[in-house]
């Protein structure tokens, strides 16, 4: 069993399905309004847990009602809270618009998530084989964890997402990266070297790129009904399967990922390690 320590976000979503995504300026009518837990942190950790790693989460939620609910939603799916802090002040949240082919915008609101410090999770981050960051949170914050888990010997996952971070500080989090993962979009604005690099493609699987070359790998045929928590799948269990070997990796981190854009909603979309596997003798 993977121990992997998650450093990142836990965000409640309002999530609205709309007929087309909305042009600047333009109202559009939704429908079928939900409120879920989400967060790419919080989802990644879930993921990962469901596949089958043991999890430890770290993390901040505020002192609200939404606090409470994230911080169950957590421990719910065996995902370790010790190192969850409660602050003063809202919660992370974000708005969802998800389109019926399944496409999504999302706008997500940091609060308690700016918060985030390594103080409460350094042993977790110390004694976990792999430790998987996001960028919803500071990014002093996950080189911080990164010093920290590369010092115990742990491989480095960083989801470069939102890839919009300060250039200098991203910089220094690079040095401390074996693993990066990104969209299409995040990866024509990360042109950093890095040891392994993973770039996800949606319905056509993933592109990885090492020091043996670049390999694709396809992902499983599947009639999407919502993509919003597919890439957060994907990197949780990419994270969880990685020390069983590269390629092994990514066609379960792919597989899960096809999984989740068949449910409705990103926090609560992972799929369990069973229909992982299955998906995976399904579609061999």
């Amino acid at each position: 069993m993977t121990r992997v320590c998650v450093v990142g976000s836990v965000n409640l979503d309002a999530v609205f399905t709309v007929a087309a995504l909305p042009a600047p300026g333009e109202t559009v009518l939704g429908s079928t309004p939900a409120t879920v837990p989400g967060g790419k942190g919080g989802n990644q950790a879930v993921a990962a847990a469901r596949a089958g790693a043991q999890v430890c989460f770290v993390g901040a939620v505020g002192d609200d009602d939404a606090g409470a609910l994230l911080r169950r939603h957590l421990a719910d799916n065996g995902v370790g809270t010790a190192g969850l802090v409660t602050v003063p002040g809202p919660s992370g949240a974000a708005i969802i618009t998800v389109d019926t082919a399944g496409q999504n915008t999302i706008v997500v609101v940091p609060g308690a998530n700016s918060a985030v410090e390594v103080n409460a999770g350094r042993d977790a981050i110390a004694g976990a084989q792999v430790l998987l960051l996001q960028l919803e949170i500071p990014i002093a914050t996950a080189a911080a964890a990164a010093r920290i888990a590369r010092a115990a010997g742990a491989t480095v996952i960083v989801n470069v997402s939102p890839a919009g971070g300060e250039e200098t500080e991203l910089a220094r989090l690079v040095d401390l990266v074996d693993v990066a993962v990104v969209n299409e979009t995040e990866s024509a604005r990360f042109d950093h070297p890095v040891p392994h690099r993973v770039v996800t493609l949606g319905a056509n699987g993933a592109r990885y790129t090492g020091a043996d070359g670049t390999v694709h790998v396809p992902a499983p045929v599947v009639d999407a009904v919502d993509t919003s928590g597919a890439g957060d799948v994907f990197a949780g269990v990419l994270a969880a399967e990685w020390p069983r070997g590269i390629a092994h990796a990514l066609r379960c981190a792919c597989a899960a990922g096809a999984l989740a854009t068949q449910v409705r909603g990103a926090g609560d979309c992972a799929p369990d390690s069973a229909a992982i596997t299955r998906m995976l003798r399904d579609h061999t």
